[in-house]
């Protein structure tokens, strides 16, 4: 078979006056071969696809997903990843790394949100999110007042009850009250009663002194449309 670059050097031959008889004896080609291709109309090269590289990222990205999937609306820094894909034998550069995390991480419209305030000490908002699950899960509790939307945020290593009573207690410590109401976000560990009696007896005993011998308990509310409340 003729090559791309042999078709060519015969016409660049030809073009510089050698006959084909001439050009047949330089090449090594028959007389008739150099006809056909002298007298056939010129095609643009084919190219061979090039085979794809693998990245040394390929067979991680898969876990990658799901860790931003599971930890969403939370970002997970890429230094964290790194660590963790690094402990399964990743050894490639960050720069392919956090350019991977970026294509994850396209922003989406959303619509847009009614900011809802309440008079000072009415209420607080409350979510408990995952982080991170496996054996070393991170879960975040975050507070905010609907009034001064100042932030709280503890970070733990479980979900029990008693776990979420001390991140009240401490949320309510550093806000220096307790309010009237706490909203959650379809948090499944508030939804029975016997937690909420438990929660309304701990904010009487945090919360007496900045009550001013109020007598209305703190009511303990299920909300699932808390996040368009922002």
């Amino acid at each position: 078979m003729v090559t791309f670059e042999t078709v060519m050097e015969i016409k660049i031959l030809h073009k510089q006056g050698m006959s084909s008889r001439a050009i047949a004896r330089e090449l090594g080609l028959s007389r008739n071969t150099v006809k056909r291709y002298l007298q056939a109309k010129s095609e643009p090269p084919k190219y061979t696809p090039r085979p794809a590289v693998a990245s040394l990222l390929d067979e991680y990205r898969d876990y990658i997903r799901q860790r931003i999937a599971d930890a969403h609306p939370y970002k997970i820094p890429a230094t964290v990843i790194a660590r963790e894909i690094r402990d399964q034998g990743y050894r490639g550069g960050m720069t392919i790394l956090r350019a991977f995390i970026r294509s994850l991480s396209v922003p989406q419209e959303q619509e847009p949100a009614v900011r809802f305030e309440t008079e000072p000490g009415r209420q607080m908002q409350v979510d408990w999110g995952t982080m991170r699950n496996g054996r070393s899960p991170l879960h975040v509790f975050v507070a905010v007042p609907g009034y001064s939307r100042m932030l709280y945020i503890e970070f733990t290593d479980n979900m029990r009850y008693d776990t979420l009573e001390t991140c009240h207690r401490n949320a309510f410590r550093f806000f220096g009250g307790v309010p009237r109401e706490v909203l959650y976000d379809n948090m499944k560990t508030v939804g029975k009663r016997a937690a909420r009696t438990v929660l309304t007896g701990m904010c009487y005993s945090v919360g007496s002194a900045t009550r001013q011998g109020s007598s209305s308990p703190t009511r303990f509310i299920g909300q699932s449309a808390m996040t368009s409340r922002t």
